[in-house]
């Protein structure tokens, strides 16, 4: 068994459904924002598509985690909440969980890579978690925080094999199929795959001839190459853009994604830059990496998506200085 399938109550059965989607609207309302879309010429010019932007990046912490975060930690029972949380991240799920800790007065400790974004750690400080720095990797700050949950009784809150998450994350794509119908296609960035997996599912659901496709960085494949190959897979893990940093597919979203996922595509860590410049000067718009990644997807194959209604949704906007400066050079 690999850390993939860890921990074992996260059995294969265990999946959301479009119900779990709609219970998790409920629970979250007040909680989390209905982040607006937004419609750039800019952006369509350089794509040849009319591209409908879902702005994740002006949720509560700045990414899309807060919402599966937060699902998540409202289902627990205050018994569960008592024995506390751990999560391991590089950034976005870390400030998710630990938003979702403060709200509901759960003690919360979060295993980082040695050397994170200083604007997340920064964050996960503010909303009053622990913080652990471990590894290299995302992979290597995986493995301390399941131990360190096994030493300590708390609950490990993974960010992919979690269908509770999936459910949360979910609500985003009600939305935009809300207020953006008659999408043609949806482009999702892929972590661990909790929101490829959510809007596959919520596009089945409610939106069933929408194409979704999911677009990884070259430089960490591990999800796009686990669907491509129908099993889970391990892959060097060296992208620069954060939220895409995994090195290994999951068991629940590869599931998900397989059953629902019409593609799932690859981008350069050059190509995820360069969509983030154009968000900055086309959309005036802040993008982290991952939060790019979909937009670098469409503008790297034009003729797949011409003329097409095209969602896409940036994931996130906790960008680093340095990758500020990098877009902008």
């Amino acid at each position: 068994m690999t850390l993939a399938t860890l921990p074992a109550f996260l059995s294969s059965a265990a999946h959301p459904t479009i119900a779990d989607v709609l219970a998790a609207q409920a629970r979250l309302d007040g909680t989390v924002v209905r982040t607006p879309v937004g419609e750039y010429a800019e952006l369509d010019r350089a794509t040849d598509a009319a591209i409908v932007v879902k702005h994740e990046n002006q949720q509560r912490t700045g990414a899309f985690k807060a919402r599966g975060a937060s699902n998540l930690l409202l289902s627990m029972s205050d018994a569960e909440r008592a024995r506390g949380v751990v999560a391991y991240s590089t950034g976005n799920h870390a400030q998710g969980v630990a938003y979702a800790a403060r709200l509901t007065g759960t003690a919360c400790t979060i295993v980082m890579p040695d050397d994170p974004n200083p604007v997340k750690l920064r964050a996960v400080l503010d909303q009053g978690a622990d913080v652990l720095l471990h590894g290299a990797t995302f992979d290597d700050a995986r493995g301390q925080a399941a131990a360190l949950a096994q030493d300590s009784g708390a609950r490990l809150v993974g960010a992919a094999n979690e269908p509770a998450i999936i459910a949360g994350v979910g609500t985003l794509y009600l939305e935009l199929f809300q207020q953006a119908p008659g999408l043609d296609v949806l482009v999702v960035p892929v972590g661990g795959g909790s929101g490829a997996a959510a809007a596959s599912l919520v596009a089945a659901a409610v939106a069933p001839h929408t194409e979704v496709i999911g677009v990884q960085s070259t430089a960490s494949p591990a999800a796009h190459d686990s669907w491509h190959a129908g099993t889970l897979v391990e892959r060097a893990n060296t992208t620069r853009a954060e939220g895409l940093a995994v090195g290994c597919g999951f068991e629940v979203t590869q599931a998900l994604m397989r059953e629902h996922l019409a593609d799932f595509v690859l981008v350069s860590d050059d190509q995820i830059t360069a969509a983030q410049h154009l968000y900055l000067t086309g959309a005036h718009t802040v993008a982290e990496g991952a939060g790019a990644a979909a937009l670098a997807a469409v503008v790297a194959d034009p003729e797949r998506f011409a003329g097409r209604r095209v969602g896409i949704v940036c994931t996130g906007g906790n960008a680093s200085a340095d990758e500020l400066r990098r877009a902008l050079a």
